[in-house]
């Protein structure tokens, strides 16, 4: 069953007693949270430092917090591609069968082969499996890494002239919860994309206009990148294997969008203009 036969199913709400979202103060899992919680359903917003004890490094925290959730929503760290994922995803996935979580929500990335490999372990654990493949967030300019370069008027990042659909990370977590809470998701993966393909020239004018402040977009090769990461503190083989990453996505095959947000959402996605214009006005670019 793919994303397309979705709208051939009905959908009724199971709101789950308890979920756990593994990365509760992350960049679509707090979303998730403050939504879930609008709705009323009890929530385990698992971190590091939190009340709900969740480390992706730290194998001896998961079990507790799965202990009481009968789904969760999965976000790994550092990314689903990265080295140790796969038995990652099959050791999670065997502790949420052993504590009766019935219902999981992954997110994944596009067009990631090895990603593709830690969903597939996960699937092995029998839980009701949703896959959520999204594109690069458009967040990631307002609340990720490339803040910095936003506010300093400089974006620096290995992408050439490769257009990309940036999708809403509120759109994802109005997906995610739509997986979590109704019937008609299980077995599906939802690739989720903005509405429009944008190169990072394209974006730096849309931060320009929205921010009213120059920002421009500065190309460099995967190399240049890793050492510019180096140089911000990241240890050599994580910037070489992030950069890497980068580039490998980056090189056009997900240029492309997709109706995957509108198929569950009945309306379109957010545009990324529209984003930059609301950020800006909540003051994120105040810095």
């Amino acid at each position: 069953m793919t994303n397309t036969e979705l709208n051939t199913h009905q959908t009724t709400s199971t709101t789950p007693d308890t979920v756990l979202v593994t990365s509760g103060t992350g960049k679509t899992g707090h979303r998730v949270v403050e939504r879930l919680t609008a709705l009323g359903v009890p929530v385990r917003s698992g971190s590091r430092s939190g009340e709900v004890r969740f480390d992706w490094a730290d194998e001896s925290t998961w079990g507790p917090a799965l202990a009481g959730a009968d789904a969760a929503y999965v976000t790994y760290f550092p990314d689903l591609a990265a080295p140790g994922a796969v038995e990652a995803m099959r050791t999670f996935g065997e502790l949420a069968g052993r504590h009766g979580v019935r219902r999981l929500v992954l997110l994944s990335g596009r067009g990631e082969p090895a990603a593709v490999l830690a969903e597939d372990a996960l699937r092995e654990s029998g839980a009701d499996l949703t896959v959520v493949r999204a594109a690069f967030f458009a967040q990631n300019f307002s609340e990720g890494a490339m803040t910095e370069g936003v506010l300093a008027g400089e974006i620096p990042f290995p992408a050439g002239d490769t257009a990309e659909p940036w999708v809403d990370a509120d759109d994802l977590a109005d997906v995610v919860v739509k997986a979590l809470t109704e019937d008609g998701h299980t077995g599906l993966i939802h690739e989720l994309t903005g509405p429009q393909l944008l190169t990072l020239a394209d974006v730096a004018a849309a931060l320009s206009a929205a921010t009213g402040r120059p920002v421009r977009y500065v190309p460099m090769s995967g190399a240049e990148y890793a050492g510019l990461l180096e140089r911000y503190g990241l240890p050599q083989g994580e910037a070489r294997w992030l950069a890497e990453l980068f580039t490998t996505l980056l090189d056009g095959h997900n240029s492309s969008t997709t109706d995957g947000v509108k198929r569950v959402l009945g309306r379109e996605p957010k545009a990324f203009a529209d984003f930059a214009r609301d950020a800006a006005a909540a003051g994120d670019w105040q810095g």
